[in-house]
């Protein structure tokens, strides 16, 4: 079963639910493959009431989290509660010390849900182990607080890396073609074909 009021995108094969959480306005991500009505969500950022709601209605059967920042993990305790598996990179793992996780991501895995292929992509730099989605055969790419409309995420924190997030965008998700929509952990959607030709900007300004 679907929930129409929240579906964000959708083509034959794959649905995009989101729902907008927390104080920090957190894009929360749903897929489901159409066929067989598998599903994963990306980032259990907060509301948790809400989002095993919505697990329940699509058929979520795991979470991914993007990285270990804190407003993107508040409803971990609560999903892993419930019985959600929850993967994190080891790198970011650390970071989940008080909320737990059960697996671990890898640069390049292939994270299966049902007939959908969603390819990890290690992007170093907001923080030492974030991690964006493409789901193969879609224009569809999951960048967590890497990539936003108008330049990368935030490098202020501890562990983070201005040098690495742009080397991370450049070899990793620029390649993408332009028409790949990016979906960040914030906001609203961009396109690679948008935020591909500002790069030198954001090096020139640092930030």
């Amino acid at each position: 079963m679907s929930d129409g009021a929240l579906l964000h995108w959708s083509d034959s094969s794959v649905e995009v639910h989101r729902l907008v959480v927390g104080p920090y306005d957190n894009n929360v991500f749903v897929v489901r493959c159409k066929q067989t009505g598998d599903a994963v969500l990306i980032d259990a950022a907060n509301e948790h009431e809400k989002l095993l709601a919505l697990c329940e209605r699509l058929g979520v059967r795991r979470v991914l989290e993007t990285h270990g920042h804190n407003d993107h993990i508040q409803a971990v305790p609560a999903m892993r509660e419930a019985g959600y598996e929850v993967a994190v990179t080891e790198l970011d793992a650390p970071m989940l010390k008080d909320v737990g996780y059960d697996v671990f991501m890898n640069h390049d895995d292939v994270i299966e849900v049902g007939r959908l292929r969603l390819h990890a992509i290690h992007n170093p730099g907001h923080t030492p182990g974030s991690i964006s989605f493409h789901v193969a055969n879609t224009p569809l790419l999951f960048t967590g607080d890497t990539l936003f409309p108008g330049g990368p995420g935030a490098t202020k924190f501890p562990g983070s890396s201005f040098t690495a997030i742009i080397d991370s965008i450049d070899n990793l998700l620029f390649p993408f073609p332009d028409t790949t929509i990016v979906l960040p952990g914030h906001g609203a959607d961009t396109t690679i074909g948008n935020e591909r030709p500002h790069l030198q900007e954001w090096v020139d300004r640092g930030w």
